[in-house]
This record gives structure tokens, C-alpha cells and sequence, in this order.
């Protein structure tokens, strides 16, 4: 077999996944087309629609693109028999039904952000972040009937930096994963279709990789420094770690922090956790074990702020903690 012998869809949605789309055209494989999620509602009336990244480079590329609603529905289903491909691979998408995963010949293969079977599910670049790991990876593995636990082909490791916000780690990510990607059809052209894989041993799935929601986003201030600073550069930039603000008048008001510093002085034995201290420059906040630096920070309806800015606003620190 050559690469030339494949027919491939590419089906993915965000930014991440346009890395490897790109890689696929750049080492000349044909992609035959391009399924992604509709285009999304956006604007202060959601008036205005928003294609997604892998849509708007899929078109500048010529690419044909279809976007369902449902991955069951039998126009969709129809439009995709007839790209005729004989491999599907997917990043950063969606869960697919097995009338979709199983209709090429050589199957469908994902590139997923972390090192299988630790961190299946829908958000492993910021968990991996937020539990402190030190390596997190990129693996390639096929579709089955459960998310996440098919047969691996290949993995790549990658170092996550102690001061690393998700950010980093998704760049890298991104990139290894396209790499891994083109390493995997590789792997595929050399075995006639049927590369080698291993089962995923499900008893080394130590970690869980849930979708963010606000719920799971705030901060929780009975935790150790250590454990609310890598909580907050796990969801540092997007979505944001959150807390409130609290006046003693008892008015709250929503605050994000995307960036902090560990510190090791002992604090004030009167504080508890939440209560916040200053000096001329900087802003701390009480944890269970000790202080935590808050370096940058957005109150909501406001910009995002360093620390000195926040302080020349706020008045007297004393009236005020966070819960």
C-alpha cells in the first residue's frame, strides 16, 4: 500500500485539530473531506454565525465540509458513504456512533491529548494541569464502542513545566498530536491498512478527564497552595478558575484568577482559608496550608489586571475575603 491508497475523512472542530488537518495536506495525503460541528450562534443576540477553525481552513483548502446536526441522521450518513473513504480520523470532536466509526475499511483512529488509558474524556490537557502532573502525551488509538479505551496504535510524551498554564500545554499538544498523527498513517501504509495495536489495560485509567462546567471550575480554598495553584494554571487562560469576592457588608461579586505564585514564608497565624493580605505590591490569599500570591486576576464586568492594579481599586483588604 502508499499513502496515495488512502481515501481519508478528517473529523474535528476546534483550533487544536487544524494542526493536523494542516499536517495531513502538508505531507500529502487526500483527504476526501471534512465533517466538523455546525456553525455556532455568537454575538449579543447569538444573531451572528460562527464556523468553526477546522471549517473555515477547510474551505480556504477546498476542501468539502458537512456539518450534522445528529451523526445518525441518514442524509448525513448518505453524504459520507459517498466520500467513499477507507480511514476516518478524528481530533477533538465529538462522540460517534458506530454506524459512522465503523464504515471505513481501515476504521477510524483518534488523536487524543494525554497518555491512554489516564485522562479519558473531554478535557485531559487541563485535569492533567490542575492534578500537578509533570507528563502528559498525545496518543493514537481506534474507535470502539466506548469512549475513549479502543486499541492504541502509538503514543508521544510530553513535559509539562511546574509554571506551564494550559496554554503551553495545549500548543505543544497540538503539535505533537500532528505529528503523531502523520507517524500513525505511516504505520498504517507500511501494515496494508491493519497497523499493530494494544489493548488499553483500563485498571492504569488513575485519572478521569471530565468536561469543564462552572461548577467544577471554582476554587476551593480549604485545598493546599500547591494544589489551588496548579487548579488555576490548569484553567488558565480559558475557561478560568473563579471565586467571589466578598464584601463585609456581605455583597458578592464573581472574580477570576488565571495566574498565581507559590510562596514559602509562613503566614499570619490569624488567618483562615479565604482571607486575604497585602503589602505595597502584591495580594495574598490564605489556603489551607499557607499564602498563595494571586499575580493576575478580573472581577467580573471588568479587563483582566495585575495584582497592583486590582489593589489601587479596591480600598481596604481587610473588608473584603474569598469563598
Amino acid at each position: 500500500m502508499t499513502k496515495e491508497d488512502l481515501r481519508i475523512v478528517f473529523m474535528g472542530t476546534p483550533e487544536f485539530a487544524v494542526a493536523t488537518l494542516q499536517a495531513l495536506l502538508d505531507h500529502h495525503y487526500h483527504v476526501v473531506g471534512v465533517v466538523t460541528q455546525p456553525d455556532k450562534a455568537v454575538g449579543r443576540h447569538a444573531s451572528v454565525l460562527q464556523p468553526p477553525p477546522v471549517k473555515q481552513f477547510a474551505l480556504e483548502h477546498g476542501l468539502p465540509v458537512l456539518q450534522p446536526e445528529k451523526m445518525k441522521d441518514p442524509v448525513f450518513l448518505d453524504q459520507l458513504r459517498a466520500w467513499q473513504a477507507n480511514l476516518q480520523v478524528v481530533v477533538a470532536f465529538r462522540m460517534l456512533p458506530e454506524v459512522v466509526w465503523a464504515m471505513p475499511r481501515y476504521g477510524t483512529f483518534n488523536v487524543h491529548a494525554a497518555l491512554l488509558p489516564d485522562y479519558r474524556g473531554a478535557a485531559p490537557i487541563n485535569w492533567a494541569v490542575i492534578n500537578g502532573e509533570t507528563e502528559t502525551g498525545v496518543t493514537t488509538f481506534f474507535l470502539d464502542h466506548q469512549i475513549d479505551t479502543g486499541r492504541i496504535i502509538r503514543k508521544k510524551p510530553f513535559h509539562i513545566p511546574d509554571d506551564a498554564d494550559v496554554a503551553y500545554v495545549y500548543d505543544g499538544l497540538m503539535h505533537l498530536g500532528a505529528e503523531l498523527c502523520i507517524d500513525t498513517l505511516s504505520d498504517i501504509v507500511a501494515a496494508d491498512g491493519f497497523p499493530l495495536s494494544a489493548p488499553q489495560d483500563s485498571r492504569l485509567a488513575l485519572h478521569a478527564a471530565p468536561k469543564l462546567c462552572k461548577e467544577n471550575c471554582r476554587i476551593d480554598w480549604q485545598q493546599g497552595s500547591k494544589q489551588v495553584y496548579d487548579f488555576v494554571r490548569g484553567l488558565s487562560p480559558v475557561p478560568g478558575a473563579w471565586t467571589m469576592l466578598v464584601a463585609d457588608d456581605g455583597v458578592e461579586t464573581m472574580l477570576k484568577v488565571y495566574q498565581t505564585t507559590k510562596l514559602s514564608q509562613e503566614a499570619p497565624p490569624c488567618l483562615a482559608p479565604g482571607m486575604l493580605t497585602r503589602d505595597k505590591k502584591h495580594l495574598y490569599v490564605m489556603c489551607a496550608d499557607g499564602l498563595l500570591q494571586i499575580d493576575s486576576l478580573q472581577l467580573a464586568g471588568k479587563k483582566r489586571m495585575d495584582a497592583a492594579s486590582f489593589l489601587n481599586g479596591l480600598g481596604m483588604i481587610e473588608k473584603y475575603s474569598l469563598k
